[in-house]
């Protein structure tokens, strides 16, 4: 969901509006130290869990309909950090120890260019 503010500032700049709510988008809600190595771009890809809340999930993406987007917020408050980053495809791997604590085999969302990001850094 975008926040109040953004979308005060979108409606006065309507390119900012159209990036924000054009394409097929996948909410995603990380902590603080994940979302910061993504918004650096030290992280290019996101881990899930291979479980049936995510498989039903991704689904979609796989078989019909793929994800264009995800949009990333940093907590669940409506004025949290948020980004919007491209979504290249979703595999099935290992993750990185240093991008998630530790080796498991588990969806890999791989992350193209950040195309909107509110978080001070």
């Amino acid at each position: 969901m975008i926040s109040t503010e953004t979308q005060k500032d979108a409606s006065s700049k309507p390119e900012l509006y159209t990036v924000l709510t054009t394409g097929r988008i996948l909410h995603l809600t990380l902590k603080r130290k994940w979302f910061k190595m993504i918004a650096k771009g030290i992280k290019t890809e996101e881990y899930r869990e291979i479980k049936p809340y995510w498989t039903k999930r991704f689904k979609k993406f796989l078989v019909e309909q793929p994800f264009d987007y995800i949009i990333f917020k940093n907590g669940y408050a409506k004025n949290c950090p948020e980004m919007k980053v491209e979504l290249l495809g979703i595999e099935f791997g290992e993750s990185k120890v240093d991008w998630s604590g530790e080796q498991q085999k588990c969806y890999v969302l791989k992350l193209g260019k950040i195309l909107y990001c509110n978080a001070l850094m």
